[in-house]
């Protein structure tokens, strides 16, 4: 109860403003040009399988491509950035595009997601679907029907909201549901272990913290067992490959104070 009650302070002291406090440079995690500092990981494959060519760079933009799909048999993947980060503020420019691949679950229309405090690339199981992290998910609309994005995924992990320990899987943000093929742009603002804010073109949509593994998930487990603590305040970056094409025309990270 200490902690909780030490986190919910430090979430009303910690201004959303702190960027403009800071003098660390944006750092591009995604270059332009190619896949340099990212490492590719897809379900039932070795680390560093980019399978089919999923995971590629075109005229300036990372894209998240099925072009070399016949169909979805449960190759999820992920692309993950070579360093692990603490204390940042991560933002980035994403749009769907084109039609998901035959197969593809239903839940993964329109899907991908930012992943935080992911588990480290080497320590993830040949067949394991997800890293052990949390999750941005970012959803686009269907063309009717509220889809909000931004929201929050927690596979085998936690994390604490409004004073409560949530186990739920997916939780939704605030934002507007966004339709089509339109770019949108997504912020998240980490604190460790204290604080994480996502934002939605410059509004703010979910705060949450204490962000940790999940002892009741076998992936969780795994790495509880090798040693590392349950506390979630570090890790590695990710974006997901879930079966719909995807498009990010910016990835930048600046480090903030502890």
């Amino acid at each position: 109860m200490k902690r909780v009650v030490l986190s919910l302070l430090l979430a009303t002291i910690i201004p959303s403003s702190i960027a403009q406090n800071n003098t660390e440079q944006w750092l591009s995690l995604f270059n332009g040009e190619d896949l340099t500092n990212w490492v590719p990981k897809f379900t039932g494959y070795e680390l560093g399988v980019n399978h089919r060519d999923t995971f590629r760079v075109e005229a300036g933009v990372l894209k998240v491509s099925y072009d070399n799909w016949p169909d979805f048999d449960g190759e999820f993947g992920h692309l993950i950035y070579d360093e692990v980060f603490s204390h940042y503020i991560l933002r980035a420019e994403y749009r769907f595009v084109g039609d998901q691949v035959s197969n593809g679950p239903g839940w993964a229309f329109r899907n991908n997601g930012l992943m935080l405090h992911g588990q480290s690339p080497e320590s993830m199981a040949l067949n394991q679907e997800f890293p052990a992290s949390i999750e941005v998910q970012l959803l686009g609309g269907d063309g009717s029907a509220e889809r909000t994005t931004g929201n929050v995924c927690s596979p085998g992990t936690n994390y604490v909201r409004d004073g409560q320990l949530i186990t739920q899987h997916c939780i939704n943000s605030t934002s507007e549901t966004f339709h089509g093929d339109q770019w949108v742009s997504i912020e998240v603002e980490v604190h460790g272990d204290e604080l994480v804010r996502h934002s939605v073109n410059g509004e703010v949509v979910f705060e949450y913290f204490g962000t940790q593994l999940d002892d009741r998930d076998p992936d969780a487990q795994a790495l509880l067992s090798a040693g590392h603590g349950i506390n979630l305040s570090e890790g590695y970056i990710s974006l997901q490959a879930e079966s719909h094409p995807t498009e990010f025309r910016k990835i930048e990270l600046r480090r903030i104070p502890q």
